[in-house]
């Protein structure tokens, strides 16, 4: 759960910021691409997005898949993948609100100072973004931890997975209590770590 979660989180965090980037974008191909990808993936459910993809595309075979066939062979790797997609498309909602309240004088500033775009979008809006969107951002987190829970559906022995295992061999509910436990302490590290990361944004 752990390993899924810190992956899924720094390569969906790539795919955010490029994602807002896009959808802040004056070209017009890359603005619909980017809210159509965010849409769909803010708009379905994990679990459908999980089941299409792992009894979907997954079902394709190696014959049909060709190279890409080891991205959908396990279900660790197809869990992987589509959290980090659904992460990533919430994410640059985040992200993307915190650009936007920006104020956007600190830009055309940069740049009349010489900085390119990118030095620019770097250096001055995004640090600044990152404190708005900060705690929205953690909240992404945690909801992903929990939504995690469901790669389990596909085969992966995650928290979640290893606890209907333990299950069906005992049939004791306390496992799940157990779990939840787990589960609690993990929203509650997260937490303490965005809290930490908020408040030395503040003292900064």
């Amino acid at each position: 759960t752990v390993e899924l979660l810190v992956l899924s989180c720094f390569l969906g965090l790539l795919i955010a910021i490029s994602v807002a980037f896009a959808r802040l974008s004056s070209n017009k191909i890359l603005k619909n691409i980017a809210f159509v990808y965010s849409y769909v993936f803010r708009g379905t459910p994990l679990l459908v997005q999980l089941w299409i993809v792992y009894f979907g595309i997954g079902s394709l075979g190696a014959d049909n898949l060709g190279v890409l066939w080891p991205l959908f062979k396990d279900g660790w790797t197809i869990g992987l993948i589509v959290l980090t997609l659904n992460t990533g498309a919430y994410g640059s909602g985040v992200l993307r609100g915190g650009l936007v309240n920006t104020p956007k004088g600190q830009m055309e500033a940069a740049v009349a100072c010489g900085m390119s775009w990118f030095q620019a979008m770097f250096h001055i809006m995004l640090p600044q973004a990152f404190k708005i969107a900060w705690p929205a951002y953690g909240n992404e987190v945690v909801l992903l931890m929990k939504g995690s829970a469901l790669v389990s559906t596909i085969t992966v022995l995650d928290l979640m997975g290893q606890t209907r295992t333990v299950f069906s061999r005992s049939y004791d509910l306390d496992v799940y209590a157990y779990s939840a436990v787990l589960y609690l302490v993990l929203a509650g590290i997260i937490t303490l770590v965005f809290k930490f990361g908020e408040n030395r944004m503040k003292t900064g």
